[in-house]
């Protein structure tokens, strides 16, 4: 059910209303503090860990699941620190090619290795005077490990095919999604730089622990969506029933991009249907050009089902498709886009994606 390919079109965020287009007003008992969300008593006391970090320099070392938003705690101290006016540069080391990464980091020189056609700065020096954000930073191998230690140590280094000692005023904040004990057990992070990077460990906790926020931060994505687009829709009582008890195993991120989709796919009222109970839908029987339905199957996946019976009696000929069901070209465009998303996650085809 996790995705991370619906994530709405970034705003504009800041820690005031001139900043940010985002008031938690709409949504009674939900507490934010700076870009976080949540009142439950451990995003409360992340908070106040979070306000105690902020006021100094200290190297910190966020832990935490995917979609538990470790960026965005990072942002947080950011914005919260005297360093809130200079740069804040976010890395996922996990991304950059291993024989890369040095260079990406800390720079290089002209020269210095096939196609370096030119001298570069890297992110310490893009980051002087701010944060640097290395997110999956135990994906590094333990040879880019010594020398990141070693910038961390002097706040110096030296760029890639250079000679000259580079210095840097940096404060790093650093992210990984495992245990960073078991990480070192297992070769893939060197001891000395977790202590160097854990002087201050930050939790973000998994929102299957934040029972309270849950239907709190659906109601908060509801709204914005809402806002965006003019609309008015509401979550069924089946959709909250839905938001409560399920375990959101993708986290935040997970729970945003469902309630996006369902967005997208509600005309006034919003429905999400329970991953467990999605997967035992009884498929349609199609006959000729009559289709019926099983009684008892929930309202969104009986449209879905109509609509792809639709579009694939048509030919894949969606402007047919869409004159047959009585929707605009649009409305049929995005309700397949979450499908196919759906679909691509569960290893289907949606019929017709392809025109």
């Amino acid at each position: 059910m996790a995705s991370t390919d619906l994530d709405p079109p970034p705003t504009a965020v800041g820690d005031t209303p001139a900043q940010r287009k985002r008031n938690t007003g709409e949504v009674p008992g939900l507490k934010a503090y700076g870009l976080l969300y949540g009142s439950s008593p451990v995003m409360q006391e992340l908070y106040a860990q979070i306000e105690r970090v902020a006021a100094t320099d200290a190297t910190a070392l966020i832990i935490g699941e995917s979609g538990t938003g470790k960026e965005l705690v990072a942002r947080t101290i950011h914005d919260h620190s005297a360093r809130k006016a200079a740069p804040f540069i976010a890395v996922n080391c996990g991304a950059i090619p291993d024989n890369l990464i040095e260079a990406e980091l800390f720079g290089h020189e002209k020269g210095s290795f096939t196609g370096a056609v030119q001298g570069r700065i890297g992110y310490f020096e893009h980051a002087n005077g701010g944060t640097l954000f290395l997110d999956e930073v135990t994906e590094m191998s333990p040879v880019r490990q010594v020398k990141l230690l070693r910038a961390l140590e002097t706040g110096t280094f030296f760029r890639v095919g250079g000679n000259d000692l580079i210095s840097s005023d940096v404060r790093v904040i650093a992210a990984t999604n495992r245990d960073p004990v078991a990480a070192v057990k297992e070769n893939g992070l060197r001891e000395d730089l977790m202590y160097r990077l854990a002087v201050f460990p930050l939790r973000a906790p998994p929102l299957r622990e934040r029972d309270s926020d849950r239907e709190l931060l659906a109601q908060h994505f509801l709204s914005e969506m809402n806002a965006q687009e003019g609309t008015s829709k509401v979550f069924s009582k089946r959709a909250l029933d839905v938001l409560r008890t399920y375990s959101w195993p993708g986290n935040v991120r997970e729970l945003k991009n469902t309630v996006y989709r369902a967005f997208i796919l509600a005309e006034k009222t919003v429905e999400i249907a329970h991953p467990h109970l999605a997967s035992r839908v009884k498929k349609p029987v199609t006959q000729g050009d009559a289709m019926n339905v099983w009684v008892g199957t929930p309202l969104a996946d009986a449209q879905k089902q109509i609509i792809l019976g639709t579009l694939k009696h048509c030919g894949g000929d969606k402007r047919r498709a869409a004159k047959a069901l009585g929707v605009s070209l649009k409305t049929l465009y995005n309700r397949l886009g979450a499908y196919e998303n759906e679909d691509t996650e569960g290893g289907e085809a949606t019929p017709g994606s392809e025109n």
